[in-house]
């Protein structure tokens, strides 16, 4: 064999290699149900914060443990915990994705993303291209 063949099929095994490491580390966007049917498997939850339960943060009792509850897209509401601190301004956003697995009844969160509401949407917009309004 030439030595450009051997290099061809380095460069082959290495790109499948990376392929199939790539789909099997990828985590996927669920609900609760289909998180409890598959304990410890990461999972994205995406959900809107239940206000009407509490939020449980003492940075002084213990600085890495918030908890929480969300509403998935089917309605069930779960507690999560967050091993971190609270994220700034968390009561303020509409939607919540947690990055995790469920534990148990409770959701175990690695990471948490947030969709604050934007500070440019306007309760009034303008009605064509082009216009402005101004406060």
């Amino acid at each position: 064999m030439k030595t450009i063949h051997i290099i061809i099929i380095l460069v082959l095994v290495i790109a499948i290699a990376v392929v199939i490491t790539t789909i099997s580390d990828s985590s996927t966007y669920s609900d609760f149900g289909e998180a409890a049917k598959s304990p410890g498997k990461e999972m994205h939850i995406i959900g809107n914060l239940d206000r009407s339960k509490p939020l449980e943060y003492d940075a002084k009792k213990d600085a890495n443990r918030f908890s929480f509850y969300i509403i998935d897209a089917k309605g069930v509401v779960k507690q999560v915990i967050y091993h971190n601190a609270k994220p700034q301004d968390f009561e303020k956003s509409e939607k919540v994705v947690v990055v995790g697995s469920m534990q148990g009844d409770t959701f175990i969160a690695k990471s948490l993303l947030l969709k604050c509401p934007s500070k440019y949407n306007d309760k009034k917009s303008p009605s064509k291209f082009g216009e402005k309004e101004f406060n």
